[in-house]
């Protein structure tokens, strides 16, 4: 049985003096309920608690060097996260095939080549996962992606993109147009197409029910909920991008919001084929620090009329005591490291627990330091607005759940994956 790993109190002071920093940017709120249980938005009352240290292993042992973290603790974080929360792929998951469906070599006014993908489950003409990329039609060479897992999937159209350039001005910053301009590809994926997503269902209809073996109905309790079977869809894109001469597959950078921002979150921690992850607004569930009591919380998660099925079956044994879990969100934070990750939130969006992000990309700072790179300093503060932070940033945007700042967002990228001068 696993041990209780060392821990590090978040002490009263420090607390306090975090919060005053934060309380000046998201006020307190009346406390709600939802799905019959209550949620507190007032920072005084999530109180001290206590967080595992991610470079202490599970049984005891300090983690001083990148061998032992690549070797033993990462491994066991990966395996913890897998069973416990996210759910564990089966052997019995489709095989992937994938077909070019569509070329499209004068798309977006002609700067782009434009593919409409599918990558067919079980069989050939099996269900598939639905993907338009766009590369530059200028490019010399293959070039960085940014896959964008999305609510808002489109098949591509003859008409003109409707996020390209206005007849007057630059195009939209984050549009594939900017992208494109920019010289990166943009990869547009249909969630919805690898497993669907009804609140209060089972959603086991398309990959999951597609891994059931004979006589099995469901998912078994430590096997895949909607965001592992997401992000398997992920990596299945990943294998096509290795086959694909205008995709630098070495440089995909991978962004989605909300539930997509926990699956994006889950899938850079998982597959380390992805450069760099965008997480918006993910909150609990995702990065957002599960022992803090604010806002949403893991009973919420899994009510039964809201999104059990997101998870694997393990993880409602934490919605009692978060605090029972060997790990936090600060855990699957550092999972990404070294490779570059931003949490992007809203000043506006207390439901997801802005500050408990940030406190979990400080609290994983000590992996990324550990693997030669920086994340939050211990006097870092942010303002909204600010992106603060290195190869692992925090940044609060001026809105409410699902706001973006893609100037930020595209900074980001450009530091760490900037296109070679021959890419476009």
């Amino acid at each position: 049985m696993l041990k209780a790993s060392s821990t590090i109190v978040v002490m009263a002071a420090l607390s306090l003096f975090c919060f005053h920093i934060s309380l000046a940017q998201i006020p307190d709120a009346p406390d709600g309920v939802v799905a019959g249980i209550a949620a507190n938005y007032t920072e005084a009352n999530v109180g001290a608690f206590v967080l595992p240290d991610v470079l202490t292993t599970f049984n005891g042992h300090a983690v001083t060097d990148a061998a032992t973290w690549n070797d033993v603790r990462r491994p066991e974080l990966l395996k913890y996260f897998e069973t416990e929360y996210y759910g564990r792929v089966p052997e019995s998951a489709p095989d992937v095939t994938w077909e070019v469906v569509r070329t499209d070599r004068t798309a977006l006014g002609g700067t782009a080549i434009e593919k409409t993908l599918a990558g067919h489950m079980g069989s050939p003409d099996g269900p598939a996962i639905d993907v338009t990329l766009s590369t530059p039609s200028a490019a010399t060479g293959p070039v960085p992606v940014l896959a964008h897992l999305t609510f808002n999937f489109s098949r591509p159209r003859r008409q003109p993109d409707a996020q390209a350039a206005p007849a007057d001005g630059p195009p939209r910053p984050g549009s594939p147009a900017d992208l494109i301009s920019r010289g990166y590809g943009y990869a547009r994926i249909n969630y919805s197409s690898i497993e669907t997503d009804a609140s209060g269902q089972p959603n086991v209809n398309i990959a999951r029910k597609l891994a059931l073996t004979p006589g099995q109905e469901s998912p078994l309790a430590d096997e895949w909920g909607t965001i592992a079977a997401w992000a398997w869809g992920i990596s299945q894109l990943m294998d096509y991008f290795e086959t694909d001469p205008l995709v630098d597959a070495n440089r995909i950078a991978l962004t989605g919001t909300s539930r997509l921002g926990k699956t994006v979150t889950w899938a850079g921690a998982n597959d380390q084929r992805i450069a760099l992850v965008i997480a918006c607004c993910g909150g609990e569930g995702g990065a957002a620090l599960a022992r803090r009591n604010y806002g949403e919380t893991i009973a919420h998660l899994v009510a039964p009329a809201r999104y059990p099925y997101q998870f694997a079956g393990n993880y409602q044994k934490y919605a009692v005591d978060p605090s029972a879990s060997l790990v936090d969100t600060h855990c699957l934070v550092a999972l990404m490291a070294p490779r570059p990750l931003l949490l992007s939130t809203g000043i506006g969006d207390g439901w997801s627990d802005p500050y408990g992000e940030f406190l979990a990309a400080k609290a994983a700072t000590p992996a990324f330091a550990l693997l030669g790179k920086r994340g939050l300093e211990p006097e870092t503060v942010h303002t909204v607005g600010q992106m603060v932070g290195n190869d692992l940033s925090y940044l609060m945007v001026n809105g409410s759940h699902g706001a973006t700042d893609w100037p930020r967002w595209l900074e980001f990228m450009d530091r760490h994956l900037q296109p070679h001068a021959g890419d476009h």
